[in-house]
């Protein structure tokens, strides 16, 4: 029964990570873009893997007894968060502006550099507030029902982002077939900027 104990934790943590993060939001909309783009893709998910882990550790590690005490303790992540956003939304707005007709939208000198994807990437995960709250409180918490083998929740957890990020972003470039139509990048470009406004709207929204 022990034996098995740490690799049943694990594939819980798998799950519930998975659960967590399966789900079109701000950052796998921006991971998705730059899967397509096939554009610093291995830097942005080295980027987003490393960080969930670092706050599936804190969590585990009992960070979010201080957020879940004084949650105040993210209103400048909020605040700076939705104006980031917003920011993102209107780049996405002026591309699909600016893209000549009958010519796919495929970057160009518009693409970012290398240094401009990571810090994007950084500002997704770190100034959005839910991932402190989902990740750090809630996971944190469902880890510490398994008392001992919380470690190995927090290690299905990891796995869970790992998989899910490299899937989303080298998965992503089956797509590229479809955006060598101008139409498609405008609307991926479209869906990027509604996304980001909702986003931010919510971010701003939670009390």
């Amino acid at each position: 029964m022990l034996a098995s104990a740490g690799p049943s934790a694990a594939l819980a943590g798998l799950a519930f990570g998975l659960s967590l993060i399966v789900a079109f939001g701000a950052q796998n909309t921006f991971v998705l873009r730059q899967g397509v783009l096939r554009a610093h893709v291995l830097d942005v998910v080295i980027v987003c893997v490393a960080s969930d882990v670092v706050l599936i550790a804190a969590g585990v590690g009992g960070a979010g007894a201080a957020l879940k005490a004084d949650p105040q303790l993210l209103t400048p992540v909020r605040i700076l968060g939705a104006a980031f956003l917003l920011a993102y939304a209107a780049l996405a707005v002026r591309r699909v502006r600016r893209a000549p007709p009958g010519q796919p939208v495929t970057g160009g000198a518009d693409r970012p550099s290398r240094g401009a994807v990571l810090g994007a990437s950084l500002a997704f995960t770190w100034l959005n507030p839910a991932v402190y709250v989902d990740t750090v409180v809630v996971l944190g918490a469902v880890a510490g029902a398994h008392g001992d083998q919380r470690w190995w929740f927090a290690a299905g957890a990891g796995l869970a982002s790992t998989l899910w990020f490299t899937g989303l972003g080298f998965g992503a470039r089956l797509l590229t077939p479809l955006f060598g139509r101008p139409i498609a990048w405008r609307a991926l470009d479209a869906f990027v900027a509604v996304t980001m406004v909702l986003t931010a709207w919510r971010v701003m929204a939670v009390s």
